[in-house]
């Protein structure tokens, strides 16, 4: 056996199980990720050498597969999380002044997650709403014509 798995009780057993039903199997890989990016929320290093280990598939391939796809996180994520737009209409409507509130109110700096992991905060390059500009969504919800003011309001909805 190689690393252990630092999650807790429940979903280390449910990850353990999960290894175990398709141990020896590389074909399993994308299926086994999933099952610990939505058993943990993200994908922990030392849960990559396990299961580079348990199939049999080179930790290169294992890191290869979890980094290509936009669905895998290598960092834990927040229960909400917040993109905001910076395309163009949204940057020239204020977006980059939003920003600066948003990471004033949260304590972090965009692609970062907050100490108590309530939110995760990222910028995208275009949500598709340039008439609604500037735009920023917590958890799919669209947020238009986003003011710094607002910011605070905003993110108090999301306890």
């Amino acid at each position: 056996m190689g690393a252990q798995c630092n999650c807790q009780n429940e979903s280390n057993k449910k990850v353990e199980d999960l290894l175990a039903k398709h141990r020896g199997n590389p074909n399993s890989l994308i299926v086994v990720l999933a099952g610990i990016q939505q058993e943990l929320g993200y994908l922990p290093k030392d849960l990559l050498i396990r299961v580079a280990e348990e199939l049999n598939v080179p930790l290169t391939d294992v890191y290869g597969v979890a980094t290509f796809y936009a669905a895998f996180t290598l960092r834990p994520r927040g229960r909400h999380s917040i993109n905001l737009c910076l395309g163009t209409a949204c940057y020239v409507k204020g977006a980059p002044e939003v920003q600066e509130a948003i990471e004033k109110e949260l304590k972090i700096k965009a692609g970062e997650t907050t100490e108590d992991r309530r939110f995760t905060f990222d910028v995208v390059r275009c949500l598709g709403a340039c008439s609604i500009a500037p735009v920023m969504t917590v958890d799919g919800e669209v947020h238009p014509r986003m003011t710094p003011e607002r910011v605070p309001e905003v993110l108090a909805k999301y306890e």
